[in-house]
């Protein structure tokens, strides 16, 4: 078989001395040939590396919507292939091409020396001396066209850092054992094909250029979202993960799971907490906890409590654990449910989502295109949520939810907080600054206008960021405190300690962006609030096909004034005409709390009431 792929090689090259006469530069004529004539084998290459570089973003899409979820991510991997016809194995074609290229030309090359004394005819590991060089100079030339192809091939190039140096590494490996054991006109043929495969490289990008046939916008943005999932819980100590797989271990041995709640961490304990308190004095209902935060509350809470049966789920494995639901019903603060990592049960088909707001606005502005799509139940804030829910299902013609007029029990609970809290005299009106931690925020874009207004007026200013902003951006609120150093301790404190929000309602005035903090301040204290008109957050760029505007923008100006940025130097202003005005806010505001918050005072017993004449009517079922 080496003979009959040898025998034409061997022509080629002997033909390739008869024009040169120099056994050398046979070998160079013929490595070049070579590439020319396999040039459309490498064309047919180039697409199909292309190809799959193109079909990333959709695989990527697949390993995100199907993660943790071996078997489907193959299925699906596999119609995508056969829909666009693609085959992985086609990428292997030109290794076998150079390899049986490679077994021709040592015999193509010991038939050209067959009885000369060239030094091309011996073997380095054999010969020794200069002849070393050879194998030496076949691992550089791998060197250098693995470098190359790092950037230049459009399937190299997509590769992790680790994943080239694994690929150079064996090419280099592979060309100076070569170099080593076949004869030196062996050798010069692998350095010189691999330094013309750069130029053939350059060739192929000219003639095919890989922007013209990849997305890679869409390619990054896929391997952005795809390296945030698979970075889920990367922190987790050791001893966290113990406990996590010995927790999901004990929530999949508990049969008969009738009520699960998810919290996304120990801060989501405030919106469920009222509905709980309801099922546990109305029912003997057990209820089990799932959380991604170790050190939630609900761990201490539980042990005064035995029908409270917490879990910890780190974020990656709470991807497999949801897909393996077995409860009948589950209330969640989490929307997108099913647009993205975290799906419906794979193993209940009946089970019953319940979505609960963790904010009381409105539903098509903030969320997502479709955020709340896979609920089956949506407990709602008041009746503006009826409506946009209602609009928005028509106008994608998904099917209609079951919603709910529950209220929104945070509200009442802080309200409850802020009546108990003892009133302090101050000679000094309070003003609190509490941005959000979206883009372009106060703290990034106007912070020194606003305490250039209020320092020195009379004012006492207490900033407190949002704990997402420094958790993220620490280094920028180090930075504002610096800046402000001089002024602390008299008229300008900074907040930094999110563990007591007391602080937000002893405030005379909160100033703000597009932070929910300020709504609760107004609804709860019934005073009034300035908002700044920074870039809004849109996550639904639909959202101005609704005939209802969402309350995020039509609030502002009622329990309020809004100023633009370039409306900052009135502040002072604004602040000293709210403050005389509070009286007549206080009236505004809660009537406006009445027409917008439903059931205000009774929302745990409505939304407990609902959970239970639900899981009552499966048992009458006997589902």
């Amino acid at each position: 078989m080496f003979d009959w792929i040898a025998i034409p090689l061997g022509i080629l090259m002997r033909a390739c001395y008869d024009l040169s006469h120099n056994y050398a530069l046979a070998i160079l004529l013929f490595t070049a040939l070579t590439k020319v004539i396999l040039f459309p084998v490498s064309l047919w290459t180039q697409r199909n590396s292309l190809k799959m570089v193109a079909l990333t973003p959709e695989l990527n899409a697949l390993k995100i919507k199907y993660y943790g979820d071996k078997d489907a991510i193959a299925e699906e991997t596999q119609a995508l292939y056969k829909r666009v016809g693609y085959h992985p194995l086609a990428s292997t074609v030109p290794m076998f091409i150079q390899l049986i290229l490679l077994i021709g030309v040592i015999g193509a090359v010991r038939r050209l020396l067959a009885g000369t004394e060239s030094l091309l005819s011996v073997y380095p590991s054999q010969q020794g001396g200069i002849t070393l060089l050879v194998p030496l100079l076949a691992g550089l030339a791998a060197l250098a066209l693995g470098l190359a192809q790092n950037h230049l091939n459009p399937l190299q190039r997509e590769q992790t850092p680790a994943g080239q140096w694994m690929t150079n590494g064996l090419s280099i490996a592979i060309s100076l054992a070569l170099g080593a054991f076949v004869p030196v006109g062996v050798g010069l043929y692998w350095i010189a094909s691999n330094l013309l495969t750069i130029l053939q490289q350059l060739a192929l990008n000219a003639v095919m250029p890989p922007k013209k046939y990849v997305d890679y916008e869409a390619l990054a943005k896929s391997r952005k979202e795809l390296a945030g999932i698979e970075g889920l819980s990367a922190n987790v100590s050791k001893e966290d993960k113990r406990r996590e797989k010995a927790d999901y271990k004990r929530f999949f041995s508990v049969a008969n799971k009738h009520l699960v709640f998810y919290s996304e961490s120990s801060g989501f304990y405030k919106y469920f907490r009222g509905v709980i308190d309801e099922l546990l004095r109305r029912t003997n209902l057990t209820i089990h906890y799932v959380t991604s935060d170790p050190k939630d509350q609900i761990f201490d809470l539980a042990k005064t409590q035995s029908r409270i049966r917490p879990y910890y789920i780190g974020e990656r494995r709470l991807i497999t654990l949801m897909m393996k639901m077995d409860a009948d019903m589950v209330v969640m603060t989490m929307s997108d449910l099913d647009n993205y990592h975290i799906k419906r049960s794979y193993v209940r088909k009946d089970v019953e989502y319940v979505y609960m707001f963790h904010y009381p606005l409105s539903t098509h502005m903030v969320l997502h295109t479709g955020a709340l799509d896979h609920y089956d139940t949506i407990l709602c804030v008041g009746q503006f949520q009826f409506d946009e829910i209602r609009f928005g299902e028509k106008l994608h013609g998904t099917p209609e939810k079951k919603l709910v007029a529950c209220g929104y029990g945070l509200l009442e609970d802080l309200r409850a907080q802020y009546e108990a809290m003892p009133r302090t005299q101050r000679e000094r009106k309070k003003i609190l600054i509490a941005p959000s931690w979206q883009v372009d925020n106060i703290l990034d874009t106007c912070i020194d206008k606003l305490l250039d207004q209020l320092l020195g007026k009379g004012y006492q200013v207490v900033v407190r960021p949002h704990p997402e902003y420094m958790k993220r951006y620490r280094p920028r609120m180090d930075a504002i405190v610096e800046r402000y150093r001089d002024y602390q301790g008299g008229d300008l404190t900074f907040e930094l300690n999110f563990t007591d929000s007391s602080s937000i309602f002893d405030s005379d005035l909160v100033i703000s962006d597009w932070s929910g903090t300020a709504y609760e301040f107004a609804f709860v204290t019934e005073k009034p609030a300035v908002f700044i008109n920074t870039p809004p957050k849109i996550h639904n760029s639909e959202y101005d096909q609704y005939p209802m505007k969402p309350l995020e923008l039509t609030l502002r100006a009622q329990v309020g004034v809004e100023l633009g940025m370039d409306e900052l130097d009135g502040l002072e202003r604004a602040v000293a005409d709210l403050l005389t005005r509070q009286e007549e806010y206080r009236d505004q505001i809660h009537r406006i709390l009445g027409e917008t918050i439903a059931n205000f005072g009774q929302s745990a017993k409505i939304g407990a009431e609902y959970l239970i004449s639900q899981l009552k009517e499966r048992q009458r079922h006997g589902s």
